[in-house]
């Protein structure tokens, strides 16, 4: 229990320096990050015996986080252009499989285009966040990050001492409706003194948020849980010492930020 309080402390402390230290860290850090968790999601299909293309598929990783990080850098830059680049670099996971001895190709290729869409393409809208009215404002990702943290210790905590509903056995026999109902509720009086500070947002609009994070980041977790249960392993990985991987501690994250960002940006435009 040690451990996991040092290892959530410094954890913390990271992440909101990525997001207060300005736009380059900011970019750069989640740039790194997303490269990693897409890393460990390739090296947890090798475990099960599936043979993505880890280096092509990074490779793409890379590509499409700096393409849109880009783009939301300088609007005058247009996404065509860039684009060109993916056609190779996307191009090459089916070439590479041509020169690989393998009994499923396809499984390989689509597998490898699975971490893309899953890991990788959060991690930019999650960078967009930052730049909805086309200049960094850290208090939309800032914002997000307490609202998720929120909801997960809400979740931990009234789960812990009051749940009895099982949420989705199946897939996390540990979650329940109670300690899901909890989390919501924690979200929501965070984003009500998230209102206070930050004005970008109306309350209601900032609860609203914390409702799709807390929604989708659970929606998040059980499908991460969902993966892992289906290739037989625990954790995503040991990077974080009483943690986990990176996927354990981001998998909120994966499904949520998309979703947050186009509310975000249907009600900011």
């Amino acid at each position: 229990m040690r451990t996991r309080a040092v290892t959530g402390f410094f954890f913390v402390i990271v992440m909101l320096g990525s997001v207060l230290l300005g736009p380059y860290p900011f970019s750069i850090f989640y740039l790194v990050l997303s490269v990693f968790c897409l890393r460990e999601f390739y090296r947890l299909l090798k475990k099960s015996g599936i043979r993505p293309n880890i280096q092509t598929g990074l490779v793409n990783g890379f590509c499409i986080y700096m393409i849109f990080a880009a783009v939301v850098f300088d609007e005058n830059l247009t996404v065509n252009k860039l684009l060109v680049i993916l056609t190779i670099t996307i191009s090459a996971i089916f070439i590479q499989e041509l020169f690989k001895e393998s009994p499923s190709p396809f499984v390989n290729i689509s597998y490898t285009l699975a971490g893309l869409v899953f890991v990788c393409l959060p991690f930019t809208f999650f960078h967009a966040i930052a730049f909805l009215n086309n200049h960094f404002n850290a208090h939309y990702p800032l914002s997000f990050l307490l609202l998720l943290w929120a909801n997960d210790t809400g979740a931990y905590l009234v789960g812990r001492s009051f749940g009895r509903t099982k949420l989705f056995e199946r897939h996390s026999p540990k979650k329940t409706w109670e300690g899901f109902a909890g989390g919501v509720l924690i979200s929501c009086i965070v984003a009500l003194i998230i209102s206070y500070y930050f004005k970008e947002l109306t309350w209601f609009q900032w609860i609203i948020e914390a409702v799709l994070i807390s929604f989708f980041g659970t929606l998040g977790d059980l499908i991460e849980s969902m993966f892992k249960r289906s290739i037989n392993v625990k954790d995503s990985g040991e990077i974080l010492p009483g943690h986990g991987g990176l996927l354990d501690r981001f998998d909120g994250l994966l499904l949520a930020a998309p979703i947050v960002y186009t509310y975000l940006f249907l009600i900011t435009n």
